[in-house]
């Protein structure tokens, strides 16, 4: 049981759920939207685990399924996965190309621009995204060019609420975008909002709740019995390993807390507060509940996806989501439910190569910006401690610095691309003219090629000088040092294939195994609560969810 389950147990629930045919064209538009991204939740992990599933996960599954779904660019992170959801463009139009990029024009000494923060306020720095407490910088949704459906939705029926809780600031702000009416992200031990906002009463009582137990200890979760196949474990690194946790928390350690099943949990009990004291669903007009649960993401990193810990994470996940449904039943809300996810995954390389992938490998520590930079200056004489050349990572985007001349910069350029095309652990890289002169792609995403997914990615005011794209394989971390073992972000199937599933009491159960696109939700869910987005405003289409002779698109 949640903390908010047993915090609002004494509410009296009105009835059963609506259990009406639901194929009318005819029909009135469901009174609640609640949009789920599981962050790296990918289509493997679904098909994987599915026959597994009793809970949430389970009614979903009886639902329309799409089990080919894509989130079709190439940067597969957590920023641009998300602004894909409820936008219905990629994330290169909606000007996210990854969860950081560099802006040499930004006056601050730190040039790493994060997706969700506004760098224009003086004296803010991001910092490291994978550090346990980032910079001090103000989350914003100002980088995200688009609206969100909630932003088309409060401007055709300004009584409709636009509500968003995550466990990343990231997911909330470009699932809910620019008009939301409350906003909540997990933040050191409980739930912030945007600067300048009141923390609802009920959410600043949860915060104090969740804060008086998560430094106490808890015990280990009990292993299900599908899991214990799973209990085996991985060295990664020296004296470290995976695949044999049961999330057992000791004394004093709630900095473990996000990479547990615990976390999926407090922003569930989030989400049922703000359904509670708003009465979301319960009014004359539709509301919008984005939800991002992040725990899986964690997890994936921490211990990698197919271990004893991803096995017991996805049980809890599948329960807490069922849980979370029969509050939503038990009120009596007409309600549809979309769940995807932001990106998929890879498992660490130490495990996948005693499963039968024994090219998988970690990233040459020497492929980075730095290095090659150095080494590209000296190959080219050109004098001065300022490096050259700027990168968040070894993937993706790549700046050639703005202090060299015009020659000197395209010298950089050309003799970067060429030694980093060389390494072997490298696949392609792609020259920022020739992505920006390819049409953004139509069609089945699976049939794209890699430039092509570069340019589902690509902004022309924000992409790099060029891009680079690692081999099938190849996890980007060099160490595992600072605590992850596995990543995502690849142009690769694995990174981008994931679940779109839709349920709505009644709904004619059917799967439909062609490639779809996370860019078609948007569109989807706008036709069934009467929010028109115009073709041109839209990379996606409407998916007929009905799963009978009628249309939900029309």
């Amino acid at each position: 049981m949640t903390l908010v389950t047993a915090l609002t147990a004494s509410i009296i629930f009105s009835g059963s759920a609506n259990a009406e045919d639901h194929s009318g064209t005819d029909k009135a538009p469901p009174k609640l939207v609640v949009a789920i991204s599981v962050d790296q939740f990918s289509a493997d992990l679904f098909s994987e685990y599915r026959r597994s599933f009793t809970g949430g996960l389970d009614r979903l599954a009886n639902g329309a399924v799409f089990p080919s779904g894509y989130q079709s660019h190439a940067a597969t992170e957590t920023c641009p996965g998300h602004s894909t959801i409820m936008t219905g463009v990629h994330s290169g139009r909606a000007g996210i190309i990854a969860n950081n990029w560099i802006d040499l024009s930004i006056a601050r000494e730190d040039k790493t621009v994060y997706c969700a923060e506004d760098e224009r306020i003086d004296g803010t720095s991001f910092g490291d995204i994978t550090a346990p407490t980032q910079g001090d910088y103000v989350a914003s949704v100002w980088h995200l060019l688009v609206p969100t459906l909630g932003d088309r939705l409060k401007k055709i029926s300004p009584e409709s609420r636009n509500v968003a809780v995550a466990g990343k600031d990231r997911a909330a702000l470009m699932m809910g975008g620019h008009d939301v009416d409350e906003i909540y992200w997990w933040k050191g031990k409980g739930f912030s909002t945007l600067q300048g906002r009141t923390t609802m009463p009920a959410i600043a009582a949860l915060n104090e709740s969740i804060a008086s137990t998560i430094d106490k200890a808890r015990p280990a979760y009990a292993v299900p019995a599908h899991c214990a196949a799973r209990n085996a474990r991985i060295a990664h690194g020296e004296g470290k390993s995976v695949g044999d946790y049961a999330f057992q928390r000791p004394e004093g350690a709630a900095s473990i807390y996000r990479g547990s099943p615990d976390f999926d949990g407090s922003v569930i009990d989030a989400a049922t507060v703000l359904l509670n004291e708003l009465k979301l669903g319960q009014g004359e007009a539709t509301d919008i509940l984005s939800i991002g649960l992040s725990a899986t993401d964690y997890i994936g990193h921490g211990f990698g996806t197919e271990g004893l810990e991803m096995c017991i994470q996805m049980s809890e996940l599948d329960r807490s989501l069922g849980e979370f449904f029969d509050i939503l039943d038990g009120e009596g809300i007409d309600y549809v439910v979309m769940l995807t996810a932001d990106h998929g995954g890879l498992d660490l390389p130490e495990r996948m190569s005693l499963q039968g992938v024994p090219t998988a490998a970690r990233i040459d520590p020497n492929l980075n910006a730095k290095t090659i930079g150095k080494k590209v200056a000296e190959g080219l004489q050109i004098s001065g401690d300022k490096p050259v050349l700027f990168a968040d990572g070894p993937f993706g985007d790549y700046y050639v610095s703005t202090d060299l001349s015009e020659m000197q910069r395209k010298q950089v350029k050309d003799s970067a691309i060429a030694l980093i095309a060389a390494h072997a652990q490298v696949e392609m890289v792609l020259d920022r003219d020739e992505i920006a002169a390819t049409d953004v792609p139509r069609g089945s995403p699976e049939e794209w090629t890699l430039k092509q997914r570069a340019r589902a990615s690509f902004h022309p005011d924000r992409s790099g000088d060029f891009v680079v794209l690692l081999k099938k394989g190849i996890t980007p971390i060099a160490t595992t040092a600072r605590g992850y073992v596995a990543t995502h972000g690849s142009p690769w199937d694995y990174d981008r294939r994931v679940p779109l599933l839709f349920w709505h009491q009644g709904i004619r159960q059917f799967e439909q195994p062609l490639s779809v696109m996370t860019v078609d939700i948007a569109p989807t869910l706008g036709a069934l609560v009467g929010v028109e987005i115009p073709a041109d405003e839209t990379d996606g289409q409407c998916l007929d969810i009905d799963g009978g002779p009628a249309n939900s698109c029309e």
